[in-house]
This record gives structure tokens, C-alpha cells and sequence, in this order.
């Protein structure tokens, strides 16, 4: 969370001091005018900059992931920055059309145009073709708004299916392109001949790098693999579907605790799934997917052996790399993938840290809980399963009392986001370092 935190303030404050900069060395006026003017320039480059940024990282970019940590903290980063577009684009277009309101009101006289000065120097012949699509670039960035506003708005509300989701957020790739034009035309002038102009220049050219990549259809091709569904398990008590893939090519392997963007139907399209087996150089990776929605409840009845699959991957940190001597692993559910993985690997790399793994969950499966003691007996791991309605639930206080020696531990967590959070607290509260408590963040939406 540090790094995604650092991220979003270096832009957000490294655009509005660059902007301080170029407006000190704008012509300045004094009034209302001027500051409306100043108001929609900065709210202006602080929306381009935050969609440009997030657009770029809509094509998964492998050094921005390993800085902020995993694609999840990616993806979280990428989120915030699009609610900040959405906010700040709000304001600019309110402060370019709220003047006109309260003219239309009475409330305000219409401000009588500057004269510019008989001694002035002419633009140059660029300046004058942009100033010449002033009306045109207006209107263009008022209409590509408006969609902005509607597509952001979309991709917010969780009720909209996931497939909709994905192909009507791929409409900010159409639309960028217009915004762009908006702010290339109509940012001040005075603007370019600073480090401002620069650092908008590159954004805007990183995001339509991206929309390229985006409307091409090319993310993630260099890390996709196609291969075919070897075995289906259905675990009914449990509603999760395990899929072994036989892959054909491509694949390097992956790290137990990794993930995979999984297509199945190409009309549906990729959807994000965690690894839940160690990579064993034979070509085979498993998933185990909850039903937890529209798309997941219908894949038990229209998958079967032999049908074609693609893989893009993988993805992620949750690695399961520490100096601790020992580790803390709790399972919210479905969130068991990433440990089912790390257990497999530890069955073939044996590792001399002491484990304990809380598996929590709604509803347990016979077979499954026979298969998860298995794995954890062969990987010298300490399984406590705690099945709501039948045992209490796993708080900070009830974990310290079943490993005391937590101190000298840390904790990986997959679950949740709200279990995940109050565990957190309490056990940072009591000693546990912010850094020793891993979680993914992991939210396409």
C-alpha cells in the first residue's frame, strides 16, 4: 500500500507544482476570470494526467507491477486514478460552465474580453492552427466527457454483469483519443515552454500507446498460453470448480501464490483466477473457482475435458518470500488457492519455517478437506480448519492464543477484504509490523 499511496501523490503533486511553476510565468490578469481560467487549467492537467496514468496501466506494464508490489496493487492504483479523473474532470467542466449559469441567473455580468496589445508579437503558424480548433476541441472534449463520465460510472457499480463491464470500459480507448485532443488544443499556450508541457506530452503519448495496445487487443499476448481442459472436479458442497489446463506452449512457469487472467469464451472474456497448484515443468496448471456469480455458476454445466482454454500470466507478488522463521497463512474460503500452491512447492522444496494455516470458511466439502490435510501433512503444515456455525471465528485475539510465538512470524492473508482488514488492525495493534502482513488487494472492479 506504500508504494500505490507514494504513486498517486508523487503525480497528483508533481503536476500541480509543475503547474505552479508555468502559471508564474504566464501573463498574469487579476479577477474572476483569471481565477476560473487558473481553476480549469489545473483541474484540467490534474484530470489528463490521472486518466493517462491509468490508462497506461490498463495494459498491465511488468516494471509498474513489480514496483507497487503485484497487478492486485496495481489495479487498486489504477482504480483510485479513475475515480480522481472522474472528480476532477467534474470540477473543470463546473468551473467552465458555472460562469455562463449564473450570467444566465443574473447573478453575474458577462466579463468583458481582454484586448491583446497592438505591440504584441504574432503567433506562430502552429499556434494559430490550434487556436483555430479552440471551438472545435470545446465541443469535442464536452461529448468525450460526458461518455468518460457514463463509462466510470459503469465500471463502479458492481451490478453491471463482469462481461458488460469489460467491454464497455475498452470504450475508454475510443474516447481517450478525443480528451486528449481537448487538452492538447486548449492548454495555455504559455504552458508548453515549460517542464509542463514536456511531462504532458509524455502521458498523453504513454495512454495512446495504450489505447493502441487496448483496441488492437494485444494485452498480455506475449504472456498467453493456449491449451485444453485435461480434468473438471466439482466440489458441490463447496460450489467450486477445479480445472486442471494442460498447456501447449509459451508458459514459463509461475510462483506459488501467483494468478492468471483465464479465457474460456472468447465472447466472454478473460477473467482472473489464482493458481492453486506449483509449477512442476509439465506443462499443467490448475485453478479452483467459487461460484460467485453470473459467469462462475454456469461453468460446471458448459465446461468439459478437451475444451479449449488460454491462460495469460502470470501475474502477482504474493510470493510468499520472508526472513520470518516462521509464517501465519489464513484462508477466507476460496481465498485457499494461493496456499494450495505454496503447499505443493513446499512438498518438492522442502522449507524449514514452521507454518500454521487457518482455513475458514461457509462450507466444507469431504473430499476437499481430505485432499487440503494431505497436502498440508506432506508440506509440514499446521492445518486448522474453522467452519462457520460449527467452530468461533478466527480473531486476532483467538490466533495469538493457538501460536504464541506469532511475534516471530508473518502473516499471508487471502479472503475477504473486510475479515482480512479487521485482522490487520488487531494484530498491528498488538506488536505485528505493517509490513508483515501480506494481502492481496486483488479487485477487477
Amino acid at each position: 500500500m506504500k508504494n500505490i499511496r507514494l504513486s498517486y501523490l508523487l503525480l497528483l503533486t508533481g503536476l500541480t507544482l509543475l503547474w505552479l511553476v508555468a502559471e508564474s510565468s504566464s501573463p498574469g490578469s487579476r479577477g474572476f476570470r483569471a481565477l476560473q481560467l487558473s481553476m480549469i487549467n489545473l483541474t484540467g492537467i490534474l484530470a489528463i494526467g490521472c486518466m493517462s496514468a491509468a490508462l497506461f496501466m490498463a495494459i498491465r506494464p511488468n516494471s509498474i507491477e513489480r514496483f507497487l508490489g503485484g497487478l492486485d496493487k496495481m489495479y487498486r492504483l489504477h482504480k483510485w486514478l479513475g475515480i480522481s479523473a472522474l472528480v476532477l474532470s467534474t470540477v473543470h467542466w463546473l468551473c467552465a460552465k458555472s460562469p455562463n449559469w449564473l450570467i444566465g441567473l443574473g447573478w453575474m455580468q458577462r466579463p468583458l474580453r481582454e484586448r491583446g496589445s497592438s505591440g504584441a508579437v504574432g503567433p506562430s503558424a502552429l499556434v494559430r492552427i490550434l487556436a483555430a480548433q479552440h471551438g472545435l476541441a470545446k465541443g469535442i472534449g464536452e461529448w468525450a466527457f460526458y461518455a468518460t463520465v457514463a463509462i466510470v460510472v459503469i465500471a463502479l457499480l458492481k451490478a453491471f454483469p463482469y462481461r458488460q463491464f469489460f467491454k464497455i470500459h475498452r470504450l475508454l480507448a475510443v474516447v481517450y483519443p478525443l480528451l486528449a485532443f481537448h487538452a492538447v488544443v486548449l492548454m495555455n499556450r504559455s504552458y508548453w515552454t515549460t517542464a509542463l508541457g514536456p511531462t504532458i506530452a509524455l502521458l498523453i503519448f504513454m495512454a495512446m500507446l495504450a489505447t493502441a495496445v487496448s483496441l488492437l487487443r494485444r494485452v498480455g499476448r506475449t504472456r498467453r498460453a493456449v491449451g485444453h481442459i485435461e480434468k473438471l472436479v466439482h466440489y458441490q458442497d463447496m460450489q467450486v470448480l477445479s480445472i486442471v489446463i494442460k498447456l501447449k506452449n509459451r508458459w514459463l512457469g509461475h510462483a506459488a501464490g501467483q494468478f492468471a487472467f483465464v479465457t474460456f469464451d472468447k465472447d466472454e472474456g478473460a477473467h482472473p483466477f489464482t493458481i492453486s497448484s506449483a509449477w512442476h515443468d509439465d506443462g499443467k496448471i490448475r485453478f479452483h473457482i467459487k461460484n460467485i456469480g453470473d459467469y462462475t455458476r454456469q461453468l460446471p454445466a458448459v465446461l468439459k475435458a478437451g475444451d479449449q482454454a488460454s491462460v495469460e500470466g502470470p501475474y502477482g507478488r504474493f510470493d510468499f518470500r520472508s526472513d520470518k522463521q516462521r509464517q501465519i497463512w489464513i484462508a477466507g474460503g476460496i481465498g485457499i488457492t494461493p496456499f494450495l500452491a505454496r503447499m505443493q512447492a513446499r512438498e518438492r522444496h522442502f522449507d524449514l519455517r514452521a507454518v500454521d494455516l487457518f482455513l475458514c470458511t461457509n462450507a466444507m466439502d469431504e473430499e476437499f478437506v481430505r485432499e487440503v490435510g494431505q497436502l498440508a501433512i506432506g508440506a509440514s503444515v499446521r492445518l486448522h480448519l474453522l467452519i462457520s456455525g460449527r467452530d468461533d471465528r478466527l480473531t486476532g485475539q483467538r490466533l495469538r492464543e493457538i501460536v504464541p510465538d506469532w511475534t516471530s512470524s508473518d502473516v499471508w492473508f487471502c479472503g475477504p477484504a473486510s475479515f482480512g482488514r479487521s485482522l490487520r488492525q488487531d494484530l498491528i495493534a498488538h506488536g505485528l509490523a505493517h509490513q508483515d502482513f501480506h494481502q492481496e488487494l486483488f479487485d477487477m472492479r
